[in-house]
């Protein structure tokens, strides 16, 4: 069983001893630190231009990428301190022995909640599909005889989560560790902590995707031996505990905050909207003040709320009461799969993925990204293969000063493709369509 006195390390990459709670200045303590470092770093920054729903959307209403990690984070800080409460009812010497605060799980759940979409390339979830599809099926197909199995699934399986990792961790232009986050953060931050191979079917909640590169596999050892995750053999690790009250917290602001961006854009019939949240709250409607509120806005919002904070009651809830199976590795769902709201819950997502997901504004603008980012991989990685020729073209020289790309380093061939998809994966939707343009000749 996971222990929550290792859970909770406040070690951060390259600190040679244990820091401990409550060795921590009370007025900022370490895992506030994450959040502050997260916030300020240009990574997450570059999430304000990166698609949430709507792919280069000029509407105030509509999230993107940053709004909604926010949000997350705000609702992970919610269920962490809820359950922080009560888990030191639970185990009193981790607070009477080690100093941890209720706010302390609040503060981890919130730094890697607001971290969570970090790794993700521009235009959404397509965005990761057109990466991948380009090593699949493109001209990226030519690299398949050069890198080991893994190494080619990962470009293949390009992963949004194992790229966030490796924002987060990576050692660049002199920074040791990337942010430097403390173990018990990158650990929450974990959603799948497995490689990219072997793959089994399996519907264990922690297999449906795979959290960290070859390039990070040691480090992610260190933490996850740090943090004494629980080995599932050739499946992969146990999740962090934390980690599935971030996974809550996304999935509770996408089900509904996705589902009012529906409803702003049009997309959803406002009578529908408002029939199928009422339908999520019904226990908790008081009727009297919904009834007194006078605009489809404000009855929107008031429903959106109170969604909000039933969900989050009923993610900490479940939490709780399987705490001891969360710890031995053996919870196999989403929190929210075993809630009492779960049919509700899929009634909504369903709407959205009619009626938005699936709508053609975001069909169009997916189809144009994966035209990009195609282009954009194979300007670049041609670039890579063509610049130690004796006849390398000015054209490719230029590329790769774009690419700020130091041609100085000695690199293989999986190193060099990892650098240049996260390289663009780093850019905003708004950064990519402007380097296609120009690489089109379009000034």
């Amino acid at each position: 069983m996971m222990q929550w006195e290792q859970l909770l390390s406040l070690r951060k990459q390259g600190d040679k001893n244990k820091r401990l709670r409550i060795e921590e200045n009370e007025t900022r303590l370490g895992f506030e630190v994450d959040y502050d470092r997260v916030i300020f770093s240009s990574a997450f920054r570059s999430l304000q231009d990166k698609t949430q729903v709507i792919p280069l959307s000029k509407t105030s209403f509509v999230h993107t990428r940053l709004t909604h990690s926010l949000e997350v984070s705000v609702v992970g800080r919610s269920l962490g301190r809820i359950v922080g409460k009560e888990l030191l009812k639970k185990h009193p010497q981790l607070q009477t022995s080690h100093g941890y605060q209720f706010n302390d799980f609040g503060a981890i759940v919130a730094a890697a909640a607001l971290a969570h979409d970090i790794g993700n390339p521009p235009f959404g979830h397509s965005g990761e599909k057109a990466i991948g599809d380009y090593f699949l099926n493109g001209n990226g197909k030519r690299f398949k005889n050069q890198l080991t199995e893994k190494g080619y699934q990962d470009l293949v399986d390009f992963e949004g989560n194992a790229n966030g990792f490796k924002i987060l961790t990576e050692s660049k232009d002199g920074v040791q560790g990337g942010l430097r986050l403390t173990y018990a953060t990158l650990g929450a931050f974990m959603k799948y902590p497995k490689q990219s191979l072997p793959k089994k079917p399996t519907t264990h909640v922690a297999d449906k995707k795979f959290g960290v590169f070859q390039s990070e596999t040691e480090f992610f050892g260190e933490v996850v031996s740090e943090l004494g995750l629980l080995n599932r053999n050739s499946d992969g690790f146990a999740r962090h505990p934390l980690t599935f009250l971030v996974e809550a917290a996304d999935d509770i602001c996408y089900t509904i905050i996705d589902f009012e961006d529906g409803i702003n854009l049009g997309l959803i019939e406002e009578e529908i909207a408002l029939e199928y949240l009422i339908n999520l709250v019904r226990n908790s409607l008081k009727k009297e003040v919904y009834s007194g509120l006078k605009t489809s806005q404000n009855r929107l919002a008031y429903l959106r709320s109170l969604a909000i904070n039933t969900l989050i009651a009923e993610a900490a809830s479940i939490f709780i009461e399987n705490e001891e199976e969360i710890l031995k590795g053996t919870f196999s769902e989403s929190l929210l799969d075993r809630s009492q709201y779960q049919a509700q819950i899929s009634d909504i997502i369903k709407i959205s993925v009619e009626k938005v997901y699936q709508s053609t504004e975001v069909m169009e603008k997916e189809i144009a990204g994966y035209t990009i980012l195609s282009t954009l991989l194979d300007a670049f990685t041609t670039a890579y293969e063509n610049h130690n020729n004796e006849n390398a073209r000015q054209y490719d020289k230029l590329l790769l000063r774009m690419f700020e790309y130091d041609l100085s380093k000695n690199q293989s061939v999986y190193e060099y493709l990892m650098e240049c998809c996260s390289y663009i994966s780093r850019l905003t939707d708004g950064n990519a369509l402007q380097i296609f343009q120009k690489i089109k000749g379009n000034l």
